[in-house]
């Protein structure tokens, strides 16, 4: 079955840099290659389109010590 894409918000906390924002897009990429991720370092604010699960997005961004929860 193929998914169709989704976009998801993330409102995500810890975020201070770059560095930072280049870590989440890893996290995100490794759940899905082909993810297209927009990292708002000044609001926290993650925008993600994906055929990954947004509760998968999530728990994979707070194991990695990003605080994240659906925006």
């Amino acid at each position: 079955m193929i998914q169709t894409p989704q976009k998801i918000a993330l409102q995500v906390s810890g975020m201070t840099c770059n560095g930072c924002s280049e870590a989440v897009q890893r996290v995100i990429r490794k759940q899905d290659a082909h993810a297209e991720v927009d990292v708002h370092l000044d609001t926290g604010r993650v925008e993600v389109v994906t055929d990954a699960a947004a509760d998968a997005l999530a728990a994979a961004l707070t194991k990695a010590g990003y605080e994240t929860r659906l925006a």
